[in-house]
């Protein structure tokens, strides 16, 4: 079989089209190239659906930790920390049990037990509380001369929050949330190694890895794979990000924008 061949066989097997069987030996290099190639495409899958839903959810929980509102803040902080605060492999074994309990009793939340949608909202939550904490640290941060100077111009209320208050509070948060963008998609690799099952041919890139991995006893082949998969993905977030930060501070002088220093969390 060409490479050709093998793309065309398992290039979209993580999505259920294509070859069902699984290579059992005699594995290859393009094999192994195009199968955790194509669980990478989940492993997108779930890093930008999170990571565009927890950032409105992130904007909310920030103003609502700043808020003066003790009915306001006082869930906004409990959120953050509890899902600061518990790891998020713990996250999905919890998640996973509570909606497969529901199952039980509503048919409804018969989809919340696969890894497409139950998954994807423990990412959105995470994700939502170390973005809300960014946020917050950015609107305490915010010159009080910004919104003194919005108040004598009469810029007040909602018109000031959107002119002012949120722009800046996106200048000063996007290179910590950056780090945060690049983590979150490092994190989609334990959605298929906790409570939620890998059906059918689904798979994300870790699931295909440890597939070869396991057949061939040398783990030093497609881990390597993966690293370079994920060295490329958080490239193109880089380079996203980083053409919106030049966005969101492009009013200031060169030597005063905000520059991009990416410091992966090592410990969550």
């Amino acid at each position: 079989m060409s490479c050709w061949e093998t793309i065309a066989d398992y290039g979209l097997r993580s999505l259920g089209h294509g070859e069902r069987l699984l290579p059992r030996s005699d594995f290859t290099l393009c094999q192994q190239f195009t199968l955790i190639g194509s669980g990478l495409l989940w492993n997108i899958y779930f890093g930008v659906l999170a990571l565009v839903t927890g950032f409105a959810l992130a904007t909310a929980v920030a103003l609502g930790k700043a808020s003066t509102n003790w009915w306001l803040r006082k869930p906004a902080e409990w959120f953050i920390f509890l899902f600061r605060g518990s790891p998020l492999f713990i996250q999905f074994f919890f998640a996973y049990f509570v909606f497969l309990s529901l199952k039980g009793q509503y048919d409804f939340f018969d989809p919340f037990t696969s890894a497409w949608l139950g998954a994807l909202i423990v990412l959105f939550l995470n994700t939502a509380a170390y973005s809300g904490e960014i946020f917050y640290g950015a609107l305490q941060s915010i010159p009080k001369g910004d919104t003194e100077a919005a108040d004598a111009y009469g810029i007040t209320g909602m018109p000031r929050f959107r002119r002012i208050v949120w722009p800046t509070m996106l200048r000063l948060a996007w290179p910590s949330y950056t780090n945060e963008a690049i983590f979150l998609f490092h994190a989609t690799t334990l959605v298929f190694f906790s409570g939620f099952p890998a059906r059918g041919q689904q798979g994300d890139a870790l699931y295909y890895a440890r597939y070869f991995a396991d057949k061939t006893f040398n783990p030093f082949i497609p881990y390597p794979i993966l690293a370079g998969y994920f060295i490329l993905l958080t490239l193109v977030v880089i380079g996203i990000f980083g053409v919106i930060n030049r966005r969101l501070n492009r009013h200031l002088p060169g030597n005063q924008r905000t520059k991009m220093r990416i410091r992966p969390n090592l410990i969550r």
